[in-house]
């Protein structure tokens, strides 16, 4: 399989090792005519998503009590959560950006009733998923250089791709929110992401409460150039009220029970 098919591979082993309980490297790579190395980072990968444990040649399936813990239920219900407020300030029509991750993928079902809609992205698997809409928008794609860490493409290619445009959004995640300075990464390849902010009208932010006051050294956009920052409900008064005070508006979503 070529990295195109990665996420279909992965949700292939998430269901594998659910179904069997246990999955080895090597049969791994074997079915799907890949290296063992990329199965490696398969693994590791979903576990850092709490899909898998992994263990010495292969992994296992989660223990059911950890499944089945609050916690792992409530992850969810927040990303739609924030999603479906994020969605909620599209219109019909709209020319937007959504960057790679999970909370900005989340977005994507909530667009099926949209109209007219131009959507570029740098992440493969939302690509697949607009592409999957009844309502089938017109899809751009970055291209670039493929950055293993954020399954994304990045580099210059891609943000000349960008600047060839201009969009009334752009949707991006984080992975911390310094309450000071702005949003916060682990990638050092931060490029894109300031190019997106830079070609979009409004720049609006999805983040979950957990990570707002989490400190990381690598600055992505300063407080400057984000209009909206969409959050849940937990998130404490006092860091509100910080982040509001750098004239960006706060939406906290309401997260409902299933």
């Amino acid at each position: 399989m070529t990295k195109r098919n990665t996420q279909q591979r992965r949700h292939t082993i998430v269901s594998r090792v659910n179904n069997e309980g246990e999955v080895s490297v090597e049969a791994l790579a074997a079915e799907f005519e890949t290296s063992e190395v990329t199965i490696r980072k398969d693994l590791t990968a979903l576990e850092k998503s709490g899909l898998l444990l992994r263990r010495y040649g292969g992994a296992v399936a989660l223990p059911k009590e950890i499944v089945a813990t609050d916690i792992d239920k409530q992850d969810p219900l927040r990303k739609v959560a924030i999603a479906k407020a994020a969605a909620a300030l599209i219109r019909d029509h709209n020319r937007i950006i959504i960057d790679s991750g999970r909370t900005t993928a989340a977005m994507i079902p909530e667009l099926a009733k949209k109209r007219g809609l131009v959507v570029m992205t740098n992440a493969i698997n939302i690509a697949n998923r607009l592409l999957s809409l009844e309502n089938e928008p017109t899809l751009l794609m970055t291209g670039g250089t493929w950055d293993p860490h954020s399954e994304s493409f990045q580099g210059q290619v891609a943000e000349q791709v960008l600047r060839s445009y201009d969009f009334d959004q752009l949707f991006i995640g984080a992975d911390g929110i310094d309450v000071a300075r702005g949003t916060t990464t682990f990638n050092e390849l931060i490029g894109l992401s300031k190019v997106m902010a830079e070609t979009a009208r409004e720049v609006i932010v999805l983040v979950e409460s957990e990570k707002i006051g989490r400190k990381i050294p690598n600055l992505e956009l300063p407080w400057q150039q984000v209009t909206t920052l969409i959050t849940d409900n937990t998130l404490a008064p006092e860091m509100r009220q910080a982040i509001e005070a750098h004239g960006v508006n706060v939406i906290c979503a309401e997260i409902t029970q299933k």
